[in-house]
């Protein structure tokens, strides 16, 4: 994919996640790993909706800007992210309503965020870490992000937001709309007793679509 189409890919995820509500204002932040080790990443204080192709940040392989306008300062979580899990190409960082929401309730467990609540949330988004707060821009939350061990492509930063890696823009967005339906879902049916998807038919989605849960890999080293 060219430069130019990619520039356009950004922008128009960006406005699709800004118009439908899932980041307000100028928060949230989008980037795309390039085959030179570099990055398109979205500018500081920019907005998704309103993004201008030609001013996205290009970044080399160091994290140095080599064009366009300043980046955004989230971007040690996006490095933490690559770093960690090999096979991404695209991160996206929003400040969804729901998925927010689900940060500041005290059941939640760190190492899964979320219970197996629909096959395509495991499909898409895997399962999902809680790491503490942090301010934002806070260089410590790459530590964090680091200490998961790429086990994870979908991160919770608490009172702030998600944070999905996947293998393209489509599919780290995609994972990151998953991720915040499924938030919805749970604050919906909290404390309704509702019926979560079994062991048994969580396993049959693994075998059957190859997923890499965490949870899964813990309980075959067992």
């Amino acid at each position: 994919m060219s430069d130019a189409r990619q520039r356009e890919e950004i922008c128009r995820y960006g406005r699709s996640l800004f118009e439908r509500g899932l980041t307000p204002g100028s928060s949230g932040n989008i980037s795309l790993r390039l085959d030179d080790g570099g990055w398109l990443v979205t500018p500081t204080n920019a907005s998704l909706g309103f993004l201008d192709p030609a001013r996205i940040s290009r970044l080399d392989a160091e994290g140095r800007l080599l064009s366009g306008d300043k980046p955004t300062k989230e971007i040690p979580l996006h490095t933490a992210l690559y770093d960690t899990r090999g096979g991404a190409r695209a991160i996206v960082h929003l400040h969804s309503t729901h998925a927010v929401a689900l940060t500041m309730l005290p059941e939640i467990d760190p190492r899964a965020a979320l219970p197996p609540m629909t096959p395509y949330y495991l499909m898409r988004a895997g399962e999902t870490a809680l790491v503490p707060y942090y301010r934002p821009g806070d260089p410590a939350v790459a530590d964090a992000i680091r200490g998961l061990a790429g086990k994870y492509s979908s991160v919770l930063l608490a009172n702030h937001g998600p944070v999905v890696a996947g293998d393209s823009l489509e599919a780290a967005v995609f994972a990151t709309e998953e991720l915040e339906e499924t938030a919805k879902l749970y604050l919906l049916l909290r404390n309704l007793n509702p019926r979560f998807l079994s062991p048994e038919q969580v396993a049959d989605l693994v075998d059957t679509f190859g997923l890499d849960l965490p949870s899964h890999h813990e309980h075959d080293d067992h």
